[in-house]
């Protein structure tokens, strides 16, 4: 009896461990699922989440050996905007998406990597910006090689930086405007922009101008074969030009260097110039200019003017033109104006001008004219207080060259320390022209005609130039 009930109470024991054991494992398997559940719902939200964020969508994939930028970089690389940089694929919609982001940020860098070649259709990168700004050039920029290809409405200027405060452009690379087809125009090419404009297009590309900027710095590029001038700067002040090169064939016609109109505040310095027309051309609206250290040549020399076309008032005052070597150039420091203008031309020093094989190294032309025949007009843009010391070289044409208005002399003029020698297998002039031109000439002076060449100033010829300044003041 008691053996059968020890029996039972074994059975029962173990019956009731065996219904623990089942219940425990049935707990942990709920909660398993419960927990993979879960994970499985929080995985899906976080990916819907991200798919619906505003900065969510990814950049365009670099080319290798370009990683993209981190957020919070100052360095926005072209490349990282989708530009191939194979020199045929229109990159200018990649350029315009880095400047924009590059704008709102103070310091940052817009990259034009080396080794890669950018082709950008006429675009302009306006402002304003944060300051610190920089573009960076260590590849090329390529403009459209096809004159066809330009839209009527892009034919001032290829790069156009407008309302650009605290700027600077720098680097290694070069700056590319293509332009020869706008030079001399092969019979089929000519044919064809013809049949598109008319004619050829009077209006030809300058391939960088700046626009209403200040504070503007360019260093260290190259910029060749412009379809016009080179580089310009319109309306703006505060600019440094530092150690650039600028070249285009002296072949290439209105290929200006660098040109400044209404600009104010300007060093041009440490570069070598050679191009088509003038290696720096100063125009209307300038003052307080400094220009050091150029090497210029081939082209047209260093130029103010031509002032007073059509009648119009030129104002230009306060330049400096310095330590300048001029070869194998057309003129070597020169006034230009027209016969009409009015306004002035007034305290302008061009000093310590090396020249060489120049053909007329010092020039007044107050009777500039870029075609066969000009009217003969009355009145003239008045010029005073100009002064050429240590000029020294050789010349093919002729040493001096002052052909003043006979309306409105040329005043306080000095001629001091010219040393100008005829070149090897010179077929010019040895005499110095001076017209109606007023001053004073100091030794050493070769040739010796400079000595007589110039008029000694009156009290009514100063009062005649005078009069024609008021609309400068």
């Amino acid at each position: 009896m008691k053996r059968d009930k020890s029996l039972c109470l074994l059975a029962f024991v173990t019956i009731m461990f065996l219904l623990i054991i089942a219940s425990i494992t049935s707990v942990e398997g709920r909660k398993n699922h419960v927990k993979k559940g879960k994970s499985h719902k929080h995985k899906k939200d976080k990916n819907k989440g991200n798919s619906t964020a505003p900065d969510s969508s990814p950049a365009p994939a670099p080319l290798p050996g370009h990683d993209s930028y981190p957020t919070g970089s100052k360095i926005f690389d072209v490349l990282s905007f989708g530009a191939k940089g194979d020199g045929v694929s229109d990159d200018s919609e990649a350029l315009l998406a880095a400047w924009k982001a590059a704008c709102k940020i103070p310091g940052a860098t817009v990259e034009i990597p080396s080794e890669f070649k950018f082709l950008i259709k006429p675009i302009t990168l306006q402002g304003p910006c944060m300051p610190q700004l920089v573009l960076q050039i260590d590849g090329a920029l390529l403009a459209p090689p096809n004159v066809g290809s330009w839209p009527k409405s892009s034919l001032f200027q290829w790069i156009n930086f407008k309302w650009i405060h605290n700027f600077t452009i720098q680097g290694s690379g070069v700056v590319d405007g293509q332009g020869s087809e706008w030079w001399t125009p092969c019979d089929d090419q000519s044919y064809y922009i013809q049949k598109k404009f008319k004619h050829i297009p009077n209006w030809k590309p300058t391939a960088l101008r700046f626009y209403s900027s200040f504070n503007v710095t360019v260093h260290d590029i190259k910029i060749i074969n412009s379809p016009q001038c080179h580089l310009k700067f319109d309306s703006s002040g505060r600019v440094n030009v530092n150690n650039i090169t600028i070249f285009s064939p002296e072949s290439s016609p209105n290929t200006d260097g660098i040109h400044l109109q209404n600009t104010r505040d300007v060093e041009i310095q440490h570069s070598d110039l050679g191009c088509g027309d003038d290696c720096v051309s100063i125009q209307t609206g300038c003052s307080n200019i400094h220009i050091h250290h150029i090497n210029c040549g081939p082209g047209h020399g260093i130029s103010l003017g031509g002032l007073g076309k059509d009648k119009s008032v030129a104002c230009v005052s306060d330049i400096v033109v310095e330590k300048i070597s001029l070869l194998n150039t057309l003129a070597g420091v020169r006034i230009k104006t027209w016969q009409g203008g009015m306004g002035s031309v007034k305290n302008v020093s061009f000093s310590n001008i090396q020249v060489s094989n120049v053909k007329v190294p010092i020039i007044i032309d107050q009777y500039y004219c870029d075609k066969n025949v000009c009217k003969n007009q009355t009145g003239a843009v008045a010029i005073s207080g100009v002064k050429y010391d240590q000029i020294i070289g050789t010349y093919s044409v002729q040493p001096v060259h002052l052909a003043c208005s006979n309306d409105i002399p040329c005043t306080e003029v000095d001629l001091i320390d010219i040393q100008l020698k005829p070149s090897f297998g010179y077929r010019g002039f040895h005499q110095a022209l001076c017209w109606n031109s007023y001053g004073k000439s100091q030794a050493p002076l070769l040739p010796s005609s400079i000595d007589s060449c110039l008029r000694r100033d009156g009290g009514s010829v100063k009062r005649i130039a005078r009069s024609r300044e008021h609309v400068c003041v």
